[in-house]
């Protein structure tokens, strides 16, 4: 499942919710890929949670 992410210069990225290893919030939200790769994007954990959990 793709979910549409907001990072924090406001471009819209599809990230495959199979490969998100880690959401923290740090203040910020980051988001760690089982590839190593982190993301801060602008949606709050919870958000992405309620997105993962309503397609899912």
């Amino acid at each position: 499942m793709l979910l549409e992410l907001t990072k924090l210069n406001d471009d819209k990225i599809l990230i495959n919710s199979e490969l998100i290893e880690i959401v923290e919030t740090t203040p910020d939200t980051v988001v760690t890929l089982n590839t190593g790769r982190k993301l801060i994007v602008k949606e709050s954990r919870q958000e992405i949670r309620k997105i993962v959990e309503s397609k899912g």
